[in-house]
């Protein structure tokens, strides 16, 4: 084919320059090392370690053959589940046709801010694509500051700066908790001065509770408790369920928002249609409360918080800031104490922080610039996943209750991610 007869490269304005996904980028470059026969360890990609459930994954066995397609906002039997586990978890009350099901919580989000007409407020640092999201749709994205390093959460304060500023301005907050990439949660008293901040402004807040699940303590405590009218819920099977792979995520709105629901039920009508009949069906099972998922849950959350707490003490103690998280499976480390000497080593940024940890000693993390801190800043985001969370569950099935979990259980059924702090905390100390 002759260049000169090719169609001329016309990219919408807010597209061009876009790149992939960070997550997906250091999971391909992982990939790429591994393939010429280095030991890569795989603390990029945020993907739960855990299996899915044996009681889920035979549902879905038991309905691969559902091959229809089923309503725009999902199963009505799926709605219905998701309703009940939201007051048995929450107390709080919605009707199946408040419930909008769609093929993961990515794309439910990005059909929000689609839909909603108004500037979009997230935290820095947040999960890397809440930024691009919104420059595909062309809004208005503002930062705002989180409180310290160790926190690094929304306070009512900076939200209450930035609307004081412009009272009247339609914005979409997004609060993102237990967090990705800091493991943050709030407590009721936190949410209640955001609710009520929230509130006074008219802001309108996405609740992205995806790791809900995964609150170490099982303590999670949604912020529709004290703002349903202006809270949507984003929940899905991808962290808690293990099924990341399954893409299935759904939004809860108050029946204030019905206009904003109908709205995005129209919108993927003409996008996704539906989402996959198979998994619908299987996740029925994930969101019902059974003996075998309280287990499940049990169990990854003791694995989970007890690896978090050995890595933190690991950091700690060589130099690095980072905050104790409270659910969910990351950290997110500041090495600004070590800049002097990482400066030696031709290290003055998060990016390439994260190319020497790499080449060096095999660790995948990603920077901190990634998820909307300073590019000169030198921290990271760590995702301590890279084990078996199968056998992990066995194992510890049998641990003592009233023990704590020791550093040799860790490093026997955690051991890609005990090496790898290992190896970045010797890395740290050659600096």
């Amino acid at each position: 084919m002759n260049p000169a007869h090719a169609p001329d490269i016309h990219l919408n304005l807010n597209v061009r320059g876009l790149g992939q996904s960070a997550t997906l980028r250091i999971n391909e470059l992982s990939r790429q090392w591994q393939s010429q026969g280095r030991k890569i360890f795989r603390l990029g990609l945020g993907q739960s370690p855990f299996p899915v459930p044996g009681p889920v994954v035979r549902a879905l066995r038991d309905h691969a053959h559902e091959k229809d397609y089923l309503a725009v906002k999902g199963l009505p039997a799926l709605r219905q589940e998701i309703c009940d586990y939201f007051l048995r978890t929450e107390g709080l009350q919605y009707d199946p046709e408040q419930i909008l099901v769609g093929p993961g919580t990515k794309e439910l989000m990005f059909l929000v801010q689609l839909s909603y007409y108004g500037n979009l407020i997230i935290p820095s640092p947040s999960w890397v694509s809440y930024a691009p999201q919104a420059r595909i749709i062309g809004r208005h994205l503002h930062w705002i500051p989180t409180k310290t390093e160790s926190q690094l959460g929304v306070t009512p304060s900076a939200l209450e700066s930035l609307c004081y500023k412009d009272p009247h301005r339609p914005r979409l907050l997004i609060l993102n908790y237990p967090g990705n990439p800091t493991g943050t949660a709030y407590d009721p008293e936190q949410l209640q001065a955001i609710a009520e901040v929230a509130r006074k402004y008219k802001v309108l807040i996405l609740s992205d509770e995806i790791y809900s699940g995964l609150h170490f303590t099982g303590g999670h405590v949604s912020i529709a408790r004290f703002y349903p009218e202006g809270t949507i819920i984003s929940n899905g099977l991808s962290k808690w369920c293990g099924a990341g792979g399954w893409r299935l995520g759904a939004f809860a709105f108050p029946k204030t928002l019905t206009w904003l629901l109908d709205t995005m039920s129209a919108v993927a009508s003409e996008t996704f249609t539906s989402t996959s009949a198979p998994i619908q069906y299987a996740a029925i099972v994930g969101y019902q409360d059974s003996p075998e998922m309280r287990e499940y849950l049990a169990r990854a959350r003791r694995v989970l918080k007890a690896l978090s707490e050995f890595l933190v003490g690991r950091l700690r103690a060589a130099g690095a800031d980072v905050g104790q998280p409270k659910g969910g499976f990351y950290l997110f480390p500041s090495f600004e104490r070590l800049r002097a000497a990482l400066a030696v080593r031709g290290i003055a940024d998060s990016q390439g922080f994260c190319e020497a940890l790499l080449a060096e000693t095999g660790v995948a993390v990603l920077p901190g610039a990634d998820f909307g801190r300073p590019e000169t800043e030198l921290s990271a985001r760590l995702a301590f996943v890279d084990f078996d969370g199968g056998k992990a569950q066995e194992a510890i099935a049998n641990y003592p209750q009233d023990l704590a979990v020791s550093e040799d259980w860790l490093r026997a059924h955690c051991g890609n991610v005990t090496e790898a702090i290992d190896r970045l905390c010797a890395w740290l100390a050659i600096a």
